[in-house]
């Protein structure tokens, strides 16, 4: 079975009610972020080349750049054509990668998604952006690779849900580790009955970050008030004076991130549900602190306990230590032992190991005692999870992160965050998808 037909198998509609973070974290957009009509996207064949913009132009995004040009060059399938960012220096740089003219290097996100040459946009802006980035380019009728995590807020997730379904747009997330083949294998064992009903799953990062401190990217002095638009980098956030530690480490802040629970955990929480099934949380609790990088707000070291209504996701993290928990889905007859953390995935098979009360009917079902599946981990330099959003850009089909399930694991981490800052513990109603402090 493909990949993206066994992605369709699990695939579910999510009601209209809303769903709320919780206080202290949920963000606004502005107004003209919310489409309440969308534009038709230029009609394309089969063969036709797909035309690129690219939004926020920082680190990430200039892998995708690299990809694409090198793509393009290869296939002529793919074209950028357009660039946005709100500091002069990665304006130029974009620029300069991608080849595109000076009228194509836009300040204002609006204008490039409003264009009618472009079919896809590509986003990688902070956090707190990616709401009213998504929201634009879904609304002038654009397909969307959205980095990850989805969204800052649980209710932001869920209104950018609603306008993927009511624009018919294609919508990637971008954690890669969804598009891995581990879990796609992991996910046939279980649907094979290997492991029995899944009772509970484990993963998380190590990262001894505490000489330099995680997130510390260098401050470049060309980052004045009169080259950087920090107006437009605050955006909804809490207004604050010009602060370049702010935007190069914004990860850092709560103001614009949710720390390791955005971009850590929801590389884990992600590609497990694509293994497992994607449902809503039940109840999440969160704990940690930080304990050696003071330099911040958001904790060095943390932990989600998220209980979904059948099974339990625990996740654990430090960047102040650098062994990751081990990536294993344990099950009521068996475990899939798929990684040693969820950062070292270059393994090339998955293990399957029976539980001893269920050994002799796993060895009738598979005529072995433990069961070892090849996988492929990623060829260095390639970029599967953009290949298979371009693939479904043109065949319509649901890529391997569609919005629905980054809306899911947007869920547990928005809850997670939540559940930290407050110090209590946090139920989701599937229902009224709406986060409560009591059942």
């Amino acid at each position: 079975m493909s990949q993206s037909s066994s992605r369709r198998d699990f695939i579910r509609q999510v009601g209209a009610g809303a769903a709320v973070l919780g206080a202290g974290i949920v963000a606004s957009q502005p107004a003209d972020a919310r489409p309440d009509t969308f534009a038709t996207g230029r009609v394309r064949g089969a063969n036709d080349r797909l035309n690129v913009g690219f939004v926020g132009c920082g680190g990430r995004m200039r892998s995708h750049i690299r990809h694409l040009v090198a793509r393009n060059k290869e296939k002529g399938d793919v074209m950028a054509v357009a660039v946005n960012d709100i500091w002069d220096k990665r304006k130029k740089a974009a620029q300069e990668a991608t080849g595109v003219d000076a009228t194509s290097v836009h300040h204002d996100y609006r204008e490039l998604c409003g264009r009618s040459d472009i079919d896809v946009v590509v986003i990688s802006s902070p956090d707190h952006w990616h709401h009213a980035h998504a929201l634009a380019a879904l609304k002038a009728g654009k397909d969307v690779y959205l980095e990850k995590p989805m969204t800052y807020t649980i209710d932001e997730a869920r209104e950018v849900t609603e306008a993927v379904k009511a624009s018919g747009r294609v919508l990637q997330v971008g954690s890669q580790y969804a598009s891995m083949d581990h879990f796609w294998k992991a996910r046939r064992a279980i649907a094979d009955g290997l492991i029995g009903q899944v009772m509970w799953a484990s993963g998380g990062f190590g990262r001894n970050r505490n000489k330099r401190g995680e997130w510390n990217y260098p401050i470049d002095a060309d980052a004045t008030e009169q080259t950087l638009d920090w107006k437009a980098f605050l955006g909804s956030a809490p207004k604050r004076p010009f602060a370049p530690e702010r935007y190069f480490r914004w990860r850092k802040y709560w103001d614009y991130s949710g720390g390791i629970a955005t971009d850590l955990f929801y590389h884990t929480v992600s590609p497990l549900l694509v293994a497992i099934g994607p449902e809503f949380p039940h109840r999440v609790t969160a704990g940690g602190g930080i304990y050696a990088q003071h330099d911040r707000e958001v904790p060095d070291t943390f932990f989600m306990n998220v209980d979904y209504p059948k099974w339990t996701m625990q996740l654990a993290c430090s960047v102040g230590s650098g062994v990751g928990a081990p990536l294993v889905i344990h099950g009521s007859e068996g475990t899939i032992f798929v990684a040693r953390d969820s950062e070292s995935l270059d393994n090339t098979e998955i293990e399957v190991v029976p539980d001893r009360e269920y050994k002799d009917d796993f060895v009738k079902k598979t005529g072995s005692e433990t069961v070892k599946i090849a996988v492929q981990p990623f060829a260095p330099g390639t970029h599967p999870h953009m290949d298979n959003f371009l693939d479904c850009v043109r065949s319509r089909k649901a890529p391997n992160l569609d919005a629905e399930t980054g809306y899911r694991a947007m869920a547990a981490i928005g809850m997670g965050v939540s559940a930290y800052r407050r110090g209590e513990v946090l139920f989701f109603d599937a229902k009224r998808e709406r986060v409560t402090d009591t059942l």
